[in-house]
């Protein structure tokens, strides 16, 4: 390896940002994690602070540059994957009037609800309003209010001061690009969730006048558009400073989190499916057609890949259940349980020790409300048929096994949208470093399970892969083949039957609870 011959990759997730360097084939040099505080206020609020953000992303640059051991010269290039459908308003100087609003917020479900209304009426959409979204942007502003539409217009409504100031909103990623070249702008991929784009030709997408007045959006405070894939420009001189490279470094835009994931899992071919498994979850392919599930929220979108469609959804949570979990069975000053005070070390040897299917015991992951197959901000998570002897491996096989059934519930849809059987899936995300997951989401799905190498970097991976391409330093046929495959998971039969029983029973949960959240939670 020579000059020229790196790149590094910034993963922006929702707990902290992942810094890979990575050789010009997506091969791990180094890598450094930087945690940040995220902030959950009432009435559906979650906000982040840029400045934090990005304070992460130059201390785990330093880091991994130095854990490597990597001439600062010898990198070619940057690329950013981040959190979507979050919201920076920013001002001339391109600085932040406000915490960011994130991905999980859904503060703006009354204003979506009050631009998608309408007579006579679909799923809560005005049929005129909807079909003019369906047809020209390939879906609609989900009603949980967590799209970046929604977050635009809450604060036009909630923060007129902020409003007023903000010259442009810009997504996650499109700030970490600001600071890295100075330039305002987003790609065809990442705009989708505005809802306010023209998807019809993949390779010209743009703004759609009607679509803005639907949406109530003004065109001068979003950014402009460039295609996937595009050399934004060099770093700019405070930023190079800032991390330690050279100002010569080229800047590509980067991706979206589930965008950059099915690069960085290999699975690039038409049908080729990842299951994500981070704070939230996915289960998402590329596919050859435009088409929407209005009903489960699915839709093809424009990938990170020019010219190419992804089919998007997303789960509300994941990890974070097992956080949240390990929050209250190892809490901070309980000891340090497990070897190198690891808790989810701890957590996923309790659950081995448990029987496939908890001993009946289920749990629902719905505890931010859920996106998809069901668009529903009120519902809640929780155990259910818990019994006498109950131990804390019950309560994290539980989980476990909980997600895994909402992604089965997914994978119906998916399926159903693709046409045919995903014959096998490949496993990224922080969640998928853990063999028995792997092994549960096998078993609960029924499908061979691929567990990628380093699968936590599978973002940073992807952005770095599409960044080699970008640069020329290889095409997108040899980068899908650059990822290679841990280990692999077959369905074992006598689980499957466990299963098979109680997955019914964990969609009659919803179906039995849903009115309830709704009353509960209807309000907040």
């Amino acid at each position: 390896m020579g000059a020229g011959d790196c790149i590094l990759a910034v993963d922006l997730g929702t707990s902290g940002v992942k810094v890979a360097v990575t050789g010009v084939r997506g091969e791990l040099l180094a890598s450094a994690v930087e945690r940040y505080p995220l902030h959950v206020l009432g009435g559906g609020g979650v906000e982040q602070d840029p400045a934090d953000w990005w304070d992460a992303v130059v201390r785990g640059t330093r880091r991994a540059l130095g854990g490597a051991g990597v001439d600062p010269g010898r990198v070619a290039g940057v690329g950013c994957s981040a959190q979507w459908s979050g919201t920076v308003p920013v001002d001339d100087q391109g600085r932040p009037l406000m915490r960011a609003v994130i991905w999980m917020d859904s503060r703006g479900a009354e204003q979506v609800r009050r631009i998608t209304r309408g007579f006579p009426a679909v799923q809560g959409y005005g049929v005129g309003r909807l079909a003019a979204w369906v047809r020209r942007s390939g879906g609609a502003p989900g009603h949980s209010g967590k799209d970046t539409v929604a977050h635009i217009l809450w604060i036009r409504d909630r923060q007129p001061d902020v409003y007023r100031r903000t010259r442009t909103f810009l997504e996650p990623r499109d700030w970490l690009n600001f600071q890295l070249t100075g330039r305002m702008a987003s790609s065809f991929d990442a705009a989708t969730l505005l809802w306010a784009t023209d998807t019809r030709d993949v390779g010209a997408v743009r703004y759609d006048d009607r679509l803005l007045r639907l949406a109530g959006l003004d065109r001068d405070k979003l950014p402009d558009l460039v295609p996937s894939a595009t050399v934004l420009g060099t770093l700019r001189p405070e930023a190079a400073a800032a991390l330690g490279l050279p100002p010569t470094v080229r800047v590509v835009t980067g991706a979206p989190d589930i965008m950059a994931s099915a690069i960085g899992a290999g699975t690039v071919a038409d049908f080729d499916a990842h299951l994500y498994l981070g704070t939230s979850s996915w289960l998402v392919c590329h596919v050859p057609y435009r088409k929407t599930d209005l009903f489960h929220n699915l839709a093809s979108l424009p990938s990170a890949i020019p010219g190419r469609y992804l089919l998007a959804n997303e789960q509300e949570a994941a990890g974070v259940c097992l956080t949240e979990l390990g929050r209250v069975l190892f809490p901070p000053d309980d000891g340090a349980p497990g070897p190198g005070g690891d808790p989810y070390a701890a957590m996923l040897a309790l659950a081995a020790a448990v029987p496939a299917g908890s001993d009946g015991l289920l749990f629902t992951p719905w505890l931010n409300g859920e996106r998809t197959p069901v668009d529903d901000r009120t519902l809640r998570g929780g155990f259910f048929n818990q019994s006498l002897g109950l131990t804390r491996g019950h309560l994290v096989r539980a989980v476990l096994e909980g997600v895994a059934c909402n992604a089965r519930w997914l994978l119906t849809y998916v399926e159903r949208f693709v046409g045919r059987p995903l014959e096998a899936i490949t496993a990224v995300g922080g969640g998928a470093r853990s063999e028995l997951w792997c092994q549960i989401h096998a078993d609960v799905l029924g499908r061979v399970v691929r567990q990628a190498a380093d699968p936590m970097l599978a973002s940073a991976r992807g952005v770095a892969l599409q960044a080699s391409v970008a640069l020329g330093h290889l095409s997108w046929d040899e980068a899908a083949a650059t990822v290679p495959i841990a280990r692999t998971f077959e369905p074992d039969p006598a689980r499957r039957r466990v299963y098979d029983t109680l997955f019914p029973e964990f969609v009659n949960l919803y179906r039995g609870t849903r009115k309830i959240y709704a009353r509960l939670n209807g309000r907040r």
